[in-house]
């Protein structure tokens, strides 16, 4: 059962970063419990402590907050084959500040924060790919504050549609509005403009 469908996905995502060995394999299967989710559905929200990891298998979610003047705010997206969550929330165990919300009907892998307590101790490099992730998301981030600091509405959505063009078809054009800063309305003046004949 370790490496059959949908499992193979995560172990994949997993074994990028660190080996691990049929032992190994085992251990982490029987941590793993796969959930779907119906559009709408929320893994997360604010006021509870985050229980899980989350690893996409399919589907589409965002994380957001909702801020003092009700508007919200998306401040991570994921698809196929990516993780979501609140991870200061997961790793402080403290409430947590983020809706997490499904997209698209999806099929996802959580483990517990128990389970990966276990798994940390059971094969120390399993760290070593949390690690590994978490410097991919404070990347990501960083460019994200640096995008939306120095360049114009404009050119933060071309980034985007260059570096995330799975985004563009899967998310919805408010929620990426809501990811780049800028209102639905002024996206879809950008995308016209893009998508315009030259005359």
């Amino acid at each position: 059962m370790e490496n059959t469908p949908p499992f193979s996905s995560i172990f994949d995502h997993i074994t990028s970063h660190i080996n691990l060995n049929q032992q190994d394999k085992e251990l982490f299967t029987s941590v793993l419990r796969v959930r779907k989710v119906k559009r709408r559905q929320l893994l997360e929200q604010p006021g509870f402590i985050s229980g899980h990891r989350t690893y996409v298998v399919t589907g589409a979610f965002r994380a957001y907050f909702v801020g003092t003047d009700g508007q919200e705010h998306t401040l991570s997206l994921a698809v196929d084959n990516w993780m979501i969550g609140d991870p200061g929330s997961f790793l402080l165990q403290e409430p947590a500040t983020l809706f997490v919300e499904a997209l698209e009907d999806s099929t996802v892998i959580q483990w517990t924060y128990e389970s990966e307590q276990m798994l940390v101790e059971k094969i120390p490099h399993f760290s070593v790919a949390m690690m590994r992730r978490a410097q991919q998301i404070a990347v990501m981030i960083q460019r994200r504050v640096v995008s939306l600091l120095s360049l114009t509405a404009e050119e933060r959505y071309e980034e985007f549609a260059q570096t995330y063009p799975v985004f563009v078809q899967r998310i919805p054009l408010y929620v990426i509005a809501s990811y780049l800063g800028m209102t639905r309305e002024f996206l879809s003046k950008i995308r016209n403009q893009r998508t315009a004949p030259k005359k």
